[in-house]
């Protein structure tokens, strides 16, 4: 999916909604542990409620990896499902992968060959080598973590070394990797007063953005510094989505807390 596509879905829905499937079987009603595969029936209770409020859907992968192969199978089936079905929505495999580059190159293939993820979140701490092997996918997205919504992220990303905050040299050099077009960056709603300076080194680059919500992110915040002239936000919403209920209705309680995300962001996408 190019950026012009997810653009073009922004505008059509009135909506910049990602929804994390971040799946928990302690969490999910007691009701679908009874199905064969609960994760799967899960996320496709969810995802038919509200594929038309969202343009992105993002699978934390270590949710499934936790159950092992059952659980891999699920995600596969999940994004299986999400191409087949709902092509025009952005997948997200939220992986935080990054290693040497032949091993990169592994992990590549993993979720934009063998899954058809259109993109997945990368971790930008060993450099170069080990991110120009997701960016040789030229009709993927590489998503590197630029500046997070964790309390940690204060121990290294906002360091100064040598006169700058580590957070802006990442976004900087990152701009001198090959297919660097392709980079998206997370920053977290709880850090929208560094949004404005992050435009200042990246103004047009897709950023993903996690911590509205249940993190006490600001989407008015995020919107009024971080919100480019090609929208140029993701804002993702899990637990305060899928576990809207843990009863019969969760799904329709998951459409109508992603609903009353989407209206806010219509009418900002209305004023800007």
């Amino acid at each position: 999916m190019t950026t012009k596509d997810l653009v073009a879905q922004i505008e059509k829905k009135k909506s910049f909604l990602c929804i994390g499937l971040d799946v928990d079987l302690n969490k999910i009603p007691k009701h679908l542990l009874n199905d064969e595969d609960p994760i799967f029936a899960f996320n496709k209770a969810i995802i038919d409620a509200t594929y038309h409020l969202s343009v992105a859907y993002k699978p934390n992968t270590a949710f499934y990896e936790a159950y092992g192969l059952k659980g891999w199978k699920s995600l596969e089936k999940t994004i299986r499902y999400l191409n087949e079905n709902y092509p025009e929505i952005f997948t997200i495999a939220d992986a935080k992968r990054g290693d040497i580059g032949n091993t990169s190159t592994m992990y590549a293939k993993a979720f934009f060959e063998d899954l058809a993820f259109d993109s997945v979140t990368v971790a930008p701490y060993m450099g170069k080598d080990s991110i120009e092997p997701f960016l040789a996918f030229e009709k993927k997205h590489t998503i590197l973590l630029a500046l997070t919504s964790n309390q940690g992220a204060f121990d290294f990303q906002v360091k100064i070394s040598e006169g700058k905050e580590i957070y802006k040299t990442v976004l900087e050099t990152s701009k001198q990797w090959v297919n660097s077009q392709n980079l998206m960056y997370v920053v977290g709603a709880t850090k929208a007063e560094y949004f404005k300076e992050i435009r200042k080194i990246v103004p047009t680059s897709f950023l993903l953005v996690p911590g509205v919500g249940a993190q006490g992110g600001s989407l008015h915040d995020v919107c009024k510094f971080g919100m480019a002239e090609n929208i140029g936000l993701l804002v993702n919403s899990s637990r305060g989505i899928i576990y809207a209920s843990q009863e019969h209705d969760f799904a329709q309680a998951a459409a109508q807390a992603a609903s009353n995300l989407q209206s806010q962001m219509e009418v900002i996408l209305n004023d800007r």
